[in-house]
């Protein structure tokens, strides 16, 4: 069953109105008929069961049948990633990382980044599409971009960083399970910089090891999210 989401709908309503898009969609993509049944989120753990009562390509109403809260994950994970250079891979990044269960996405400006401008609407509705499709309950938070040295400044839990420099690092089935809330550093292309990779090791941030293999941005960050949840399953 395909899932709906509307983010201003709380545990106490009763009736769903649908917007324009939406019904349209009911009525004539999915070609739902009154009678039917529908799940809808809200995005930030609710999930409704809803029976069609209007069908109509300018409004569609339903009346919610049972309310459901689902569990939280038993971890939050906030990811600080460079943009990739490619605006198609980033956009590939935020599905792939909202499906596996990522809570937090913060794009990061490093000094070797080669693309600065990050699309946040875009994103947000990336990871909408990503959380419906998925049948997800909770919409990760996309926040607006900032430089690497900002973000060092506002980390909560155990961070970690992923660089390709050549010292000690750990694993991260090592260093997580005694967390709930972690924060992961992905890098450009280029790398981090030695004088980021020295800012990190200042804020106490661990650096750690994703494979053997250097990887692009957005495969870094999939394995990160990967790794992270596979830990808490």
């Amino acid at each position: 069953m395909q899932q709906f989401y509307i983010p201003t709908l709380t545990k106490e309503d009763k009736e769903i109105n649908f917007d324009k898009i939406e019904s349209k969609h009911l009525s004539k993509v999915l070609r739902k008929k009154i009678g039917d049944g529908i799940k809808i989120v809200n995005g930030v753990g609710y999930r409704f069961e809803a029976t069609l009562t209007s069908v109509h390509d300018k409004q569609c109403i339903a009346v919610v049948d049972q309310c459901e809260k689902i569990a939280t994950d038993p971890y939050h994970l906030h990811l600080f990633i460079a943009p990739t250079k490619s605006n198609d891979r980033m956009e590939w990044f935020v599905e792939k990382a909202t499906e596996i269960g990522v809570h937090a996405i913060t794009p990061i400006i490093c000094q070797r980044s080669e693309r600065k401008v990050v699309k946040q609407e875009r994103l947000h509705k990336i990871a909408i599409a990503a959380m419906k499709q998925s049948l997800g309950a909770y919409l990760p938070e996309i926040h607006p971009s900032c430089d690497f040295f900002t973000a060092l400044k506002h980390l909560e839990g155990k961070a970690f960083i992923a660089h390709c420099q050549d010292t000690k690092k750990m694993t991260l089935d090592s260093q997580m399970l005694a967390h709930q809330s972690i924060s992961i550093f992905i890098g450009p292309e280029g790398d981090f910089s030695a004088e980021e990779i020295k800012a990190a090791a200042d804020a106490n941030v661990t650096p750690i090891t994703l494979g053997t293999k250097r990887l692009r941005t957005e495969t870094a960050g999939i394995i990160a999210c990967h790794s992270v949840s596979q830990l808490y399953m």
